[in-house]
């Protein structure tokens, strides 16, 4: 697989520095039911790598000790993580503010046919993607099949309270190398178009750009896109998105336990600056000072959170 890798780690990407702690964002394992052509994490149904349950007890220390209100779950899929359920109850008694980043078929999935509502019982706010309302788009990126599955698995969800009392975000990604459009406006179609022909309801529409990392830059590198998608991030470059970038108070965890700025600097293998230590994981936190205005790491793909309206794990940085 191509690796731009070596063409990020150089850039004159603006200092930033990290703000207070808010989010623990951790990345529970690769293992996917479906391979998508934009994932930047490259998880699939073959991959092996799972957060097991001594790394999953840290995670829950590292909460109780930490400011962290919100703890924001990731992969692959991460519900099929065998600790999944364990960690989510008990991040709940802690009274923290769960978010599951799911890909809807999922609830579809051998042994997860009560997911969906053990999720409304435990009142996780749920993320899920659906790169487009329209069918040809979602399965241009995300396979066959997995339009109308994604429909009905956010069906079962509106029947148990999400959507209205319960909160469903949908996340959209662009079909290949360009930035999303307006989200506010985007938002209104999704809502006119699903809400027409599926009766569907949802809260918010996130607009996520996609990253010239793994899977997604693989496929640029392979179409000779790279240099050009590149530009286009640094020519659409916002200096008022830098004071809201999500990696300023956020912490990236990943399925071993090692931190790292935000989940793209993850998949690059570009770990936390703290100490002298080559790379940082949960347990030296859970010993160490605070990291409140550390330097974060950067590179090329930071363009991408800046470019345009911005772009972060909650969607567009600007109305």
């Amino acid at each position: 697989m191509h690796d731009t890798r070596p063409l990020l780690l150089h850039s004159d990407f603006p200092p930033i520095h990290r703000g207070s702690l808010e989010t623990l964002q951790v990345n529970l394992g690769y293992l996917c039911n479906l391979s998508c052509v934009h994932c930047h994490v490259n998880a699939g149904p073959q991959r092996t790598e799972l957060m097991d349950l001594g790394t999953v007890d840290q995670v829950l220390s590292l909460l109780a000790a930490s400011d962290a209100k919100i703890l924001d779950l990731t992969g692959g899929a991460p519900e099929l993580n065998p600790h999944f359920r364990y960690l989510v109850v008990e991040a709940r008694r802690q009274g923290v503010r769960v978010i599951d980043r799911s890909n809807l078929t999922v609830l579809f999935e051998p042994g997860q046919a009560d997911l969906a509502e053990f999720l409304a019982e435990q009142q996780v706010e749920i993320t899920a993607s659906l790169p487009c309302y329209r069918k040809d788009n979602v399965e241009a990126q995300r396979g066959k099949g997995v339009y109308d599955d994604s429909i009905r698995a956010i069906r079962q969800l509106n029947a148990l309270g999400y959507g209205d009392e319960l909160p469903l975000n949908l996340v959209y990604n662009p079909v290949g190398p360009v930035l999303p459009p307006p989200q506010d406006d985007l938002q209104e179609n999704y809502r006119r178009e699903l809400g027409r022909r599926f009766g569907i309801r949802f809260n918010q529409l996130l607009t996520i750009t996609n990253m010239p990392i793994s899977r997604f830059g693989a496929v640029l590198l392979a179409q000779g896109q790279y240099v050009k998608y590149m530009q286009l991030l640094r020519d659409s470059f916002n200096q008022a998105n830098v004071p809201t970038l999500m990696c300023r108070s956020l912490l990236s965890i990943d399925w071993l336990g090692y931190v790292y700025d935000c989940d793209f600097n993850q998949m690059l293998e570009l770990p936390l600056l703290a100490g002298d230590k080559p790379r940082r994981h949960i347990a030296d936190l859970l010993l160490g000072p605070a990291l409140d205005g550390n330097s974060i790491v950067t590179g090329g793909h930071c363009y991408g959170c800046t470019a345009g309206q911005g772009s972060s794990c909650g969607g567009a940085l600007e109305g």
